[in-house]
């Protein structure tokens, strides 16, 4: 079967069954099963029974709303690839403007001649913490992760990085570095549990739920992590974490109530939407 053909019809079925993005999906499964990259799908005029056969068995899952990534085993983030799969929240594209703002405040230390010391909690795939391995060599980078599934991925992902993985709490994660931390980076669960009804059914029925949901307000595990952000860094060092696109005013007040904090500010995604709020510690 010609390839146009086979990639009209999974995109026909995707779109059919709600999925968001069912041309891109339909591509990204059939180059998956081809076992070729995006930009080499035009070489490839006719489809073999055998990809068609494993192809079919995976547009069945993502009918049935299975995320993309599961199916694939990985995603690419910033200037890596992570491998994802059940059990470790899938790390979303908006998040990758809270790593550059990691990314460029870890710089800005080596740029003045010192060696950043970043955290990121709940590090979840270890997504963050990655990217900033990756793109500031200098820094010395410690993540932790609350469940030992989710930890198991971000062992795979960090494995040879240089990146110092722990498997704990962020509420009490890291009293051997206070006061020492040049940045805190954290993509905590912020979801109500009053909007169950209102997340995505790959993310709802897929990602663990210790990753989305956070409390009545959804703000339980920002002021967790506002108090251990304050013991960990420097006078001067940064906090950034992100939150959802209703939360850009609850999300900084967190901060301002707590007192302690300086240019706290919000920050918008390429969509304009509400997304991450940054602040440094002045006391």
């Amino acid at each position: 079967m010609h390839r146009s053909v086979v990639l009209r019809s999974t995109t026909d079925r995707l779109r059919a069954a709600g999925v968001a993005s069912p041309d891109s999906d339909a591509v990204l499964l059939l180059c998956h099963v081809l076992g070729i990259a995006r930009t080499d799908l035009f070489r490839v005029d006719d489809v073999t029974a055998e990809a068609a056969e494993a192809l079919e068995a995976l547009v069945v899952r993502r009918e049935a709303r299975e995320p993309l990534q599961h199916l694939v085993g990985s995603t690419t983030f910033r200037y890596v690839d992570l491998a994802v799969g059940p059990g470790v929240f899938v790390p979303r594209p908006e998040t990758e403007l809270l790593a550059g703002w990691a990314v460029d405040r870890a710089a800005e230390v080596v740029a003045a001649g010192g060696v950043p010391v970043v955290v990121d909690l709940c590090t979840g795939s270890g997504a963050i913490a990655r990217a900033v391995a990756h793109e500031v060599p200098r820094a010395r980078v410690h993540a932790v992760e609350l469940d030992p599934a989710a930890h198991a991925w971000a062992e795979r992902n960090l494995a040879g990085t240089g990146v110092e993985l722990r498997l704990g709490d962020m509420a009490t994660a890291y009293d051997d570095l206070a006061g020492t931390v040049d940045v805190v980076v954290c993509n905590p669960p912020y979801i109500p549990l009053e909007a169950w009804e209102s997340v995505a059914v790959e993310a709802r029925d897929h990602d663990p739920h210790l990753a989305l949901f956070s409390g009545d307000d959804g703000l339980d595990a920002v002021r967790v992590l506002e108090r251990r952000a304050a013991l960990l860094l420097r006078p001067g060092g940064r906090l950034g974490f992100e939150h959802a696109d209703v939360q850009g005013e609850a999300a900084p007040a967190v901060l301002l109530a707590a007192g302690g904090w300086g240019d706290v500010r919000d920050h918008d995604d390429l969509a304009g939407r509400a997304r991450f709020t940054t602040a440094t510690l002045a006391r």
